[in-house]
């Protein structure tokens, strides 16, 4: 167990300006220029990154295409492929709290959390997929005597991958592990808010054996960087986990470009039902509750729409307001914080907003509202509650992705069914109840890619994540997320 010793010990720890990856090798921009890291724990710059220009991104796309043609890892044996992660998870599980520390200085997440869901997962997810490296075969298809078929997966080339700022190394795991792991050379570009974590995982990569020009990072704005990586002529595919307008002009990038394959996960708004036969109500309580205000609310399975069933809706809620009142709200790095800071200055206006907003649409504040610690110089805001919510309301429609929940209440399971289907987003969603045919009948029910009964959150890295409607497509986790990175290629053989 960790103690605040540890952690304060790094807590200030100098971080020296940090540069792009490219075929092997830490390097300025081209043009020299940077960006500031800005903490959002007192809103003080910390180091700086460099700013990766369209020739930057063409080098790495470059180095990247080179590496996978040379073969030196997209022809290697898999049990060299599979040692190579092997030591990167064991790498990264040495460093796990420098590389905690590190990216809550970077984005805000409470440490407690951290520790778990990042350098935690990354390791698990490296692991699990150095595992599945030599566990997946191609197939032999049914012929007649004259004739044999077989059913190849082979590496699609180069992959873009482009990730969000609320769990940099768990979701950049989640695409990078499967792509090396099949074959692939990869060009990562963090988001601009949360790079840090990123850049050390590419120096961990290079000690653990990856050879030069297979990972491949580049940071930057993603109206710059981000856009010259997805409209480039050379990347095969493009995974991507962030907001539905950045996935719409990605595929419009990719319709402009090389019809590259585009694997987006879009976020959501999920519906947490609670019938009034849960279980435990408590346990209901305390799983909402983490649920949604874990990491500020900055989670895209976010349980951000409670549907309580009318019998209990008064004493769910009034359970549910004393817990969230009862939140410890702090510096991250602190233990005794139960969350964190809002990532950034401008998530937190806008988590502002949609309060505003929902006061204005008549929605009743029951908890938070409020952003707090403002002397600290960081971005903190209340957990923050609404009842009286509506399926029209802006709050119960939009994905505010911070620490605000609207209760809405329901009478039967067809008018849960309704309200939880009724946003564009089909990401998550959960359900709470005793009765076993109930569970089931949701399950089926609920348009979303993931549907977690009598708990929220917490499936592993061998179940898949994706969306339906607007949430995207495509997996992460699972044998499932190697699809997005093969092409199948089939030998039609006469003998």
């Amino acid at each position: 167990m960790v103690t605040q010793t540890e952690i304060d010990a790094l807590r200030n720890a100098p971080i020296a300006p940090r540069n792009l990856l490219i075929d092997g090798v830490f390097r300025e921009a081209g043009a020299g220029e940077t960006l500031p890291v800005t903490s959002p724990i007192d809103g003080r710059e910390i180091t700086t990154i460099a700013k990766a220009g369209g020739n930057d991104v063409d080098a790495s796309v470059a180095a990247a295409r080179r590496s996978f043609e040379a073969g030196t890892w997209s022809r290697a044996a898999p049990k060299f492929r599979k040692q190579v992660l092997h030591r990167l998870a064991d790498l990264i599980e040495e460093n796990t709290l420098p590389l905690a520390v590190l990216g809550v200085r970077d984005n805000g997440t409470e440490i407690r959390m951290a520790m778990r869901a990042e350098p935690g997962s990354a390791a698990g997810t490296f692991r699990y997929y150095a595992e599945a490296i030599d566990k997946v075969y191609g197939e032999v298809a049914v012929t007649d005597a004259q004739h044999l078929g077989l059913m190849h997966r082979e590496p699609v080339g180069v992959v873009g991958a482009i990730v969000p700022w609320n769990f940099p190394l768990m979701i950049g795991a989640w695409k990078l592990a499967p792509a090396l792991a099949v074959g692939n050379s990869v060009v990562l570009k963090p988001a601009e808010g949360a790079s840090l974590s990123l850049l050390r995982l590419g120096e961990l990569a290079l000690e653990a054996g990856l050879p030069e020009g297979v990972l491949n990072i580049v940071t930057g704005k993603g109206s710059e960087t981000g856009e010259a990586l997805a409209l480039h002529m050379d990347v095969d595919v493009l995974a991507f986990t962030g907001s539905g307008a950045v996935g719409r002009r990605l595929l419009e990038y990719s319709a402009r470009s090389n019809l590259k394959r585009v694997f987006l996960e879009l976020g959501g708004k999920s519906p947490n039902i609670v019938f009034a036969d849960t279980p435990d109500i408590d346990e209901a309580v305390s799983g909402s509750v983490n649920g949604m205000f874990r990491n500020s609310g900055q989670v895209c399975v976010a349980g951000s729409r409670l549907l309580v069933q009318k019998e209990i809706a008064t004493e769910f809620t009034e359970k549910l307001v004393s817990v969230a009142n009862s939140l410890t709200v702090g510096n991250p790095l602190d233990l005794s914080s139960d969350v964190g800071a809002v990532s950034n200055v401008e998530q937190l206006a806008t988590d502002l907003k949609y309060i505003a907003v929902a006061k204005n649409e008549g929605a009743v504040l029951a908890a938070g509202g409020k952003r707090i610690l403002e002397e600290s110089g960081g971005y903190y805001l209340e957990p923050t509650l609404f009842t009286g919510v509506t399926a029209e309301m802006t709050i119960a429609q939009e994905e505010v992705f911070g620490p605000v929940l609207c209760v809405m209440e329901f009478e039967t399971a067809e008018d849960a069914v309704r309200i939880a289907n009724s946003t564009p987003y089909g990401l998550a969603a959960g359900v709470w109840t005793s009765n076993l045919s109930n569970a089931h009948q949701m399950v089926r029910a609920i348009k979303s890619g993931v549907v977690h009964v009598n708990c929220y959150g917490g499936a592993d890295i061998s179940l898949p994540l994706g969306g339906v409607k607007q949430s995207g497509n495509g997996h992460d986790r699972s044998l499932h997320a190697l699809d997005k990175f093969t092409d199948l290629k089939t030998a039609w053989i006469s003998i």
